[in-house]
């Protein structure tokens, strides 16, 4: 946990305890929730299974959305951006390493589209105006990004980025990159599933649990019975 996140833990936890939210803190002031609207440039996939990877901040509440949506087969937290010597938590944090916290997500194209997986991002995990920051959390290490596999998820990610910031859905310019994929690190054991796991500690209750709650609200139609592994 980085200092940030840490101060940002007793902080929370003291004034819930207080039975105030301190206005700087707020969760709605730091990701937006939005309705986005479907992808207009969506192909069909012919495959049982496709993989995609993208960064929306901490990890542990982007996994712990991805694996709540209908389709997904499973998602693991881990690192992108950077090379092997630094896909460590402890080399992440001075925000040097090149990495992003981001989740590798394996999902059946035939239940749920990389268009869609784009539209749950940036509707209820990520804020795609805020450069290198989501949440409480700051630095490279924390920014949101889509990490094309191949040159059609490129035409999507692409297309729809262009889609939303015509439609002005947001009050500022998006800052999302669309990034080259390097290599897929995945990310300690006590980092995989940790939303699921960890549903009382004081981060995951006050930043991540609002997500998956939006989620649900939001777009019941996507949302599994039970999470994806």
């Amino acid at each position: 946990m980085t200092a940030s996140r840490r101060t940002l833990v007793g902080r929370v936890v003291a004034t819930l305890v207080a039975g105030a939210i301190v206005a700087q803190c707020a969760p709605a002031q730091a990701e937006s929730v939005i309705k986005l609207p479907a992808a207009a440039v969506d192909p069909a996939v012919n495959a049982k299974r496709a993989t995609a990877v993208l960064a929306g901040g901490c990890f542990w509440g982007v996994e712990g959305v991805f694996s709540n949506v209908k389709g997904v087969i499973s998602v693991e937290s881990g690192y992108h951006g950077g090379s092997a010597a630094t896909a460590k938590y402890e080399r992440t944090h001075d925000g040097k390493s090149g990495h992003a916290e981001a989740v590798r997500i394996v999902y059946d194209p035939g239940q749920v589209s990389y268009g869609t997986l784009l539209r749950v991002l940036f509707s209820v995990i990520a804020d795609p105006t805020l450069k290198n920051r989501q949440g409480p959390d700051t630095g490279p290490q924390y920014r949101a990004a889509i990490v094309p596999l191949d040159a059609t998820q490129r035409q999507v990610a692409t297309a729809y980025l262009a889609q939303i910031a015509k439609g002005k859905y947001f009050a500022k310019p998006l800052v999302v990159p669309v990034e080259t994929y390097k290599t897929f690190y995945r990310a300690e054991p006590g980092h995989q599933d940790f939303m699921r796991r960890n549903p009382k500690n004081s981060y995951i209750a006050y930043w991540d649990a609002p997500k998956l709650a939006a989620l649900k609200r939001l777009f019941p139609d996507l949302v599994r019975a039970t999470p994806a592994p």
